[in-house]
């Protein structure tokens, strides 16, 4: 039987729970870009500020990975089309460092003071991503001894900077997380190419100058 694409589309979209965007995604992700991904734990369903995992205490609930682990995370088409086919409406986790970005991450309302700050003095960023508490600028992947040197040789560093680098990941846009969905607050330019995302000196010379000059006391958390 001839088979109708629009038709097709539809049945997708009710099979994967009406969120064929997340596999769409987490395939540009992996096989566009070979951005390393895997599938979230999401929220417990009885109850969305929760996560899914056995920790009842979780901080980051939906957020992150459990099962599969960390490890698992690859750029293998088949393999992220079996996870998002089986688990559709599974939050795309990044498994950062290595040859795949790396993020600084900093509270939502003194990163999107540090942003327009960045703006102004026109600092050039790669992709921002924004979940409801806390925004992440990705970087291009640096070594733990380059953001030791680059940290030690700072007067002042504000506690409540993240640094997302080897054995570390973000949730990707589109998820939904226990805290509420992640967007893109700069989005990555349209096509098929990784996007460019700066050095990590560049970024926390910049975010740090700014949060000082606009005199943000970033709480820590």
């Amino acid at each position: 039987m001839r088979e109708i694409p629009g038709r097709r589309r539809r049945l997708l979209s009710k099979r994967n729970g009406g969120r064929p965007e997340l596999l769409e995604q987490a395939l540009t992700f992996a096989r566009e870009w070979q951005w390393p991904v895997l599938p979230g734990v999401a929220p417990d369903p009885q109850g969305r500020a929760r996560c899914a995992c056995p920790d009842p205490e979780c901080v980051v609930p939906g957020a992150h990975p459990f099962d599969p682990g960390l490890l698992a995370a690859t750029t293998d088409e088949r393999m992220v089309r079996w996870w998002w086919t089986n688990r559709p409406t599974a939050p795309i986790v990044l498994a950062t460092g290595g040859s795949a970005p790396c993020a600084v991450s900093l509270p939502a309302l003194a990163a999107a003071r540090a942003l327009a700050a960045l703006d102004r003095g026109g600092m050039r960023l790669g992709p921002v991503v924004a979940a409801p508490h806390r925004w992440s600028i990705l970087v291009a992947p640096y070594s733990m001894e380059q953001l030791g040197e680059l940290l030690y040789a700072k007067d002042f560093v504000p506690g409540s900077l993240r640094f997302h680098g080897e054995g570390g990941y973000i949730a990707l846009p589109p998820s939904e997380t226990g805290h509420g969905r992640i967007r893109w607050e700069r989005a990555p330019l349209p096509g098929s190419a990784a996007p460019w995302v700066p050095d990590v000196e560049a970024v926390v010379d910049a975010v740090v100058d700014a949060l000082t000059r606009t005199g943000v006391s970033a709480p820590e958390f």
